[in-house]
């Protein structure tokens, strides 16, 4: 496979700015996720790799040798498209080896290549049949096919699997996610559904307004949100979010939540990182995951790194696997996820317990994280 470097690409129609000043770094074998709100840019940055449109600044380096002029059909990318975009005159067979056939690729080899390829997808059977008699799943095996059939240095997809339905979705993604362990392939994958981007990238790519917001691991753009946007787009539920005042008695470091006329709320903090300790007295946005707020038994005692909180529950949402509470805390609504089988009914006071390492703190006119 390939490294894909891109450096500093802009893009601008008539005056308007759609991507400002990008670079992203991808190392051979990388899965890179390009996740935002519909409108972000992240379509348009998968169209300037592929070549199908030109940065009005920047350049893009595939295994170190600028690509940024070279026409599409010569950068030895292959793309799959969210439209499937197969021919309905040809078979399976004959979709997959067209690309092979234009590259004046010998029969006997295209035979080898559409045979392998079609017992990696597991579609050996639908060879011979049409586009027009395969199901939504079956053309999206075969588009991935077409694609793997030419062994490209970079594989693109533009949301494959935005026309499928919801189990069938789940599937594919979970068949994409195998096929990128198998072949150790680099893939810049474009998506505007946060679950696929967790659980099939190595890295993510946030983007809103044609800016990168962060660039991280799953687990650093799930846990560590660089902003309140990150923190609210990654993740259902969402993050909860909160203004809160940062406070200081004795040494001892809380934030407190309150607004109306709710009783306020302290969330006692185990430590208070200098970067917080600069905001005593003054308001910052508090996040925390639902999952990191759990059920307290009778006799729980808060260890160190955790603060007990008595909240009234507003709503019961079971979902099966778990229950889903929104809570009023301090007249704020939080979501916690609790066990299924939780015994607690609308209106009721109970106590949780909060998960301090799991707590995140943003500025609240910039909203970028502080801690």
């Amino acid at each position: 496979m390939a490294s894909l470097d891109i450096v500093n690409i802009s893009k601008s129609f008539d005056s308007v700015k759609i991507l400002h000043d990008i670079s992203i770094s991808l190392v051979d074998g990388e899965f890179l996720v390009l996740v935002g709100p519909s409108g972000c840019g992240k379509s348009t940055l998968m169209n300037i790799i592929a070549g199908l449109e030109e940065p009005t600044a920047g350049h893009l380096k595939l295994d170190g040798q600028d690509i940024t002029q070279v026409a599409p059909a010569e950068r030895n990318i292959s793309m799959v498209f969210q439209s499937y975009a197969l021919y309905p005159n040809m078979t399976v067979a004959q979709n997959i080896a067209f690309p092979l056939e234009m590259r004046k690729i010998e029969k006997s080899q295209r035979q080898e290549r559409v045979a392998s390829v079609a017992k990696l997808l597991q579609i050996e059977h639908l060879l011979a049949r049409k586009p027009r008699q395969l199901s939504g799943g079956q053309r999206q095996r075969v588009a991935i096919g077409r694609a793997l059939a030419r062994e490209p240095k970079l594989y693109l997809f533009d949301e494959p699997l935005s026309n499928l339905d919801a189990q069938l979705r789940l599937d594919m993604r979970t068949e994409i996610k195998k096929l990128h362990q198998r072949l150790k392939s680099t893939i810049v994958y474009v998506t505007h559904d946060q679950i696929e981007a967790m659980t099939l990238a190595t890295r993510i790519a946030v983007m809103k307004g044609g800016v990168v917001q962060q660039l991280g691991t799953p687990y650093e753009v799930y846990n560590r949100p660089a902003s309140t946007f990150v923190a609210s787009f990654m993740g259902s539920p969402r993050m909860n979010l909160a203004n809160a005042k940062v406070t200081e008695h004795g040494g001892r470091w809380a934030l407190e939540l309150g607004q109306g006329t709710a009783p306020k709320v302290q969330i006692m903090l185990s430590e208070a990182p200098a970067a917080l300790q600069a905001y005593q007295g003054r308001e910052v946005i508090a996040g925390i995951r639902a999952e990191a707020i759990s059920l307290a038994r009778d006799h729980t005692v808060a260890s160190a790194n955790q603060c007990v909180v008595t909240a009234r529950v507003v709503v019961l949402e079971p979902t099966g696997a778990d229950t889903l509470l929104v809570l009023d805390l301090g007249g704020h609504e939080f979501t916690a996820r609790v066990e299924p089988d939780v015994q607690l009914s609308v209106g009721a006071d109970a106590r949780f317990v909060v998960d301090l390492a799991k707590l995140v703190c943003f500025d609240a006119k910039t909203e970028m994280r502080i801690a």
